[in-house]
């Protein structure tokens, strides 16, 4: 299959099947072996890219970046940072002026995240770095040598504008998928649908197929799984995905809304919800994964559930041209099961405003880029000091993200003791890798007892206070 994008600054076809990462095809098609493979499951960042599509440059790992996911962006590689002439790029030269590589296996990936920050004129270094793994130099130097770019000009070359070419992709209409829905031919069993009504019509044709979004989870499946994925839909040319509506009473959030996006998009509303969601992967799986990916895959320990269900958000569900809601709380039945008919996908979440406060916390064993061992999200509604409304959420306590029922009706009838003693009722959590399922509870009593020794304001993690 064919596909035309912008690789550092000029128009490239290839000519590659659609699940064929970019990682492989930069090495192995085009020569281009700066960009490094290390995990191959998007944790290390040795093999950072910087995207550019309509929403802007960003960073994205190239080991589960497919090509299908490339149309209409440009991108650019370690390759592309340094001036045509030569000249070296401000954080090429800011690495070199402060020590910041040794073995250099890892240093295109952080010079290429730190020439998208220079960029966009990011400056919370620490953050935008977190997906990038350093096992020589440490991160002092190199984040002395971001700081110190900081303030150097852009240079002309890096401005890169989206593509807009389409060439030969099918758009997955009615051309492209027969008028009652036949097995697509094998050189159609990829599609990129552009609107809700093809991507709808065609999935309950094919409810087999995969949904490929961001494809932080099914890129795995096929770098670490080898899997076949058979027929499969890019969903990432569906403008109406991405919306993003706020009003007085309510937020709609289209699911293929990155978690970066969302992110930004619930700062000002729940803060709270923010900083969990900083601590979502790393800036290059945060600028790629969706907030419907992150529903839809059903993990019991995915981030952005439990805060979700605490405030109260319905899903909208399409199957065909047949619509329904569904509160995010009953989505989820059991392990590895959801609410959702074959062919059946979500087309946005909405969650209300309404009055009280929400309360995020992760625990996990590093501060980034780390898998919850417990999440609890709590949204408190008060009348003076007395809780009026609690709704209890929890990812890491059972086989499902979910409610802990007992426990609020408890909170707000009996108070703290009594709703740390009820969780036992609501969740039976199992020990793994993680933690133990009496660590569970007991972190899980500790964060509610937060809920007023904080006075339920939002708490940095990494904050001191006397």
């Amino acid at each position: 299959m064919d596909f035309s994008f912008r690789l550092n600054g000029e128009t490239v076809t290839a000519d590659t099947p659609p699940t064929t990462t970019l990682l492989d095809w930069l090495r192995e098609s085009r020569g281009l072996t700066g960009t490094k493979e290390g995990c191959n499951e998007g944790d290390c960042g040795a093999c950072t890219v910087i995207v550019t599509d309509s929403d802007g440059p960003m960073t994205m790992n190239a080991c589960i970046l497919f090509m299908g996911q490339l149309p209409g962006r440009s991108v650019r590689t370690i390759e592309g940072i340094a001036a045509p002439d030569g000249t070296l790029h401000p954080v090429q030269q800011a690495m070199i002026d402060h020590h910041g590589s040794q073995c250099g296996f890892c240093t295109p990936g952080f010079v290429t995240a730190m020439a998208c920050s220079h960029l966009t004129g990011a400056t919370d270094h620490a953050d935008q770095l977190a997906g990038n793994l350093c096992r020589c130099t440490g991160y002092a130097p190199i984040l002395r040598a971001a700081r110190a770019a900081e303030d150097a000009p852009v240079p002309d070359h890096m401005r890169d504008a989206p593509a807009s070419s389409f060439h030969k992709y099918p758009s997955g209409g009615r051309a492209a998928r027969g008028a009652d829905g036949p097995p697509l031919p094998p050189d159609e069993s990829a599609v990129r649908p552009t609107e809700l009504d093809e991507l709808a019509a065609w999935y309950a044709a094919h409810p087999d197929a995969t949904l490929i979004a961001g494809a932080t989870d099914v890129g795995l499946w096929v770098t670490k799984d080898f899997r076949d994925l058979g027929p499969i839909a890019f969903l990432n040319g569906i403008a109406a995905l991405r919306r993003i509506e706020i009003t007085d009473t309510q937020a709609t959030i289209g699911a293929g809304v990155t978690i970066a996006a969302l992110r930004d998009a619930v700062a000002p509303l729940w803060p709270s919800f923010a900083e969990l969601l900083r601590r979502y992967g790393s800036a290059q799986v945060r600028n790629a994964a969706t907030v419907g990916g992150n529903i839809a895959n059903g993990s019991p320990i995915g981030d952005s559930p439990p805060a979700l269900i605490a405030l109260g958000a319905e899903l909208h569900l399409r199957l065909g041209d047949a619509r329904r809601k569904i509160a995010l709380g009953d989505f989820f039945l059991d392990y590895g099961k959801q609410d959702r008919a074959p062919g059946e996908f979500i087309e946005a979440i909405t969650i209300p405003r309404g009055p009280g406060t929400l309360t995020c916390h992760k625990i996990s064993k590093r501060f980034d880029q780390d898998i919850s061992a417990l999440c609890g999200c709590f949204h408190i509604e008060r009348a003076g000091s007395r809780i009026t409304r609690a709704r209890l959420a929890f990812g890491g306590m059972a086989g499902i993200p979910k409610r802990a029922r007992t426990a609020e009706a408890a909170l707000v009838a009996d108070g703290l003791t009594a709703a740390q003693d009820a969780l036992a009722q609501d969740f039976a959590p199992l020990s793994d890798m993680r933690a133990s399922a009496g660590y569970r509870l007991d972190a899980a009593r500790g964060l509610l007892a937060r809920i007023f020794d904080e006075n339920s304001a939002p708490a940095h993690v990494l904050g001191v206070r006397a």
